[in-house]
């Protein structure tokens, strides 16, 4: 392995060039959620040139480049779609001009989260230079739709197109650590039902918003007591919307509904939260569900699951955990950090629904997911390439 490490140190700082103007072409088009065709098709373009065996758009519109052809399988997924721009005054550059300037990559989806399949692109690349030939088949997945539904793709990869890896590294912005988990989250509608009435004479009604307001009391009240888990952290739900209904603006409103954002540490369900909610709306005219997402990808082909996405972890001794520690060892002579992610990525369908076992190493920090100035290290980049290389070697062994 030692051998193998330097030469893939050699070529991953031989090709920074070639990773950084990669990454700058990819952010130079705008990737919404639904709307990330074009820069698929340059995706798809970037692995063609690094030589890859095969390169493929699936039904869903993502790529899936494959390198090998053995009988274990790793995935290295990062998603191509990133939020929009937010408020244009934040931001000090053009988030569409893939600027290369004092050592980074800047624009939207730098971070969050293109600069993960620049670097697996060049990964490629050296895993062809080096004459890869070991029992192993690696999936590249450039996925769509994860800014709007979190491992959607992947259910439809799994399920549509059959390939279910043994193991999956996920790109997503780690600052160059080790990730083994993060929390789940969910999406509750909570519907109160009230009876409206002239509203000069309220008291002929009954006022969905009072019944909505209560209940939105407690459920504030219900996010300081969730459980906690010492690695994953606490839960949380908070309401993210409000909206009401009435016959008028002279009436009283027989209708009102929260938007609950749910955010599932280890141990909690979706049973467990929907139970939390119903306990508290008993005796109201109140319905709580667990939101649906269905969507046409670019492709044409609407899809869709439940907006309940599990929580997942991986204990520390996991030869998963230990691979991607004992590879980055090996490459940067220093021990990594081992962590989390505050936020959801595609392994809430991957690990929290398959069961397939998940590491995240990516390029970046999540503090710039969704933020303005969005800006990766180039070292970042080259450092990942190096890794996802040599992942593939040692697990390999």
């Amino acid at each position: 392995m030692k051998n193998i490490t330097s030469k893939i140190l050699e070529l991953a700082n031989k090709y920074r060039d070639y990773t950084t103007e990669n990454l700058s072409r990819l952010i130079k088009i705008k990737s919404l959620s639904t709307q990330e065709k074009e820069v698929q098709l340059e995706l798809k373009r970037q692995m063609e040139a690094a030589g890859f065996d095969e390169v493929r758009i699936d039904g869903l519109g993502n790529v899936i480049g494959r390198i090998g052809n053995g009988s274990k399988i790793l995935a290295i997924d990062g998603h191509m779609d990133t939020v929009d721009m937010g408020n244009m005054d934040n931001w000090d550059f053009d988030p569409l001009g893939g600027e290369i300037k004092d050592g980074f990559v800047h624009g939207r989806g730098t971070v969050d989260q293109e600069g993960g399949p620049a670097a697996f692109v060049t990964t490629g690349k050296i895993l062809k230079e080096l004459g890869f030939d070991k029992d192993l088949t690696i999936y590249f997945v450039g996925s769509v739709m994860e800014e709007d539904c979190d491992g959607l793709c992947w259910k439809y990869i799994i399920e549509e197109e059959g390939i279910k890896p043994d193991f999956v590294i996920s790109t997503e912005p780690t600052n160059l650590g080790i990730y083994r988990g993060h929390r789940g989250r969910m999406e509750i509608h909570v519907s109160f039902y009230g009876v409206s009435s002239h509203g000069s004479a309220p008291e002929r009604g009954k006022n969905a918003i009072y019944m909505a307001s209560k209940a939105a009391l407690e459920i504030e009240k219900l996010n300081e007591c969730l459980k906690h888990d010492e690695f994953l952290g606490k839960g949380s739900v908070t309401i993210s919307e409000f909206v009401s209904g009435s016959p008028s603006l002279c009436a009283v409103a027989d209708f009102a509904r929260l938007h609950l954002d749910r955010r599932l540490t280890w141990g909690e369900t979706k049973e467990s939260a929907v139970k939390e909610i119903e306990e508290i709306v008993a005796g109201m005219n109140a319905k709580v569900e667990v939101l649906d997402y269905s969507e046409k990808a670019y492709t044409g082909l609407e899809y869709g699951m439940e907006k309940y996405y599990p929580t997942w972890k991986l204990p520390e001794t996991h030869e998963l955990v230990q691979t991607g520690i004992n590879t980055f060892t090996k490459l940067f002579k220093t021990k990594p950090n081992v962590d989390k992610w505050t936020f959801s990525t595609n392994a809430v369908t991957i690990t929290g629904i398959y069961g397939i076992p998940t590491i995240g190493f990516g390029p970046g920090n999540e503090v710039l997911a969704h933020a303005p100035n969005e800006k990766v290290a180039i070292d970042d980049l080259v450092k990942a390439s190096a890794f996802y290389a040599g992942f593939v070697y040692e697990i390999s062994t």
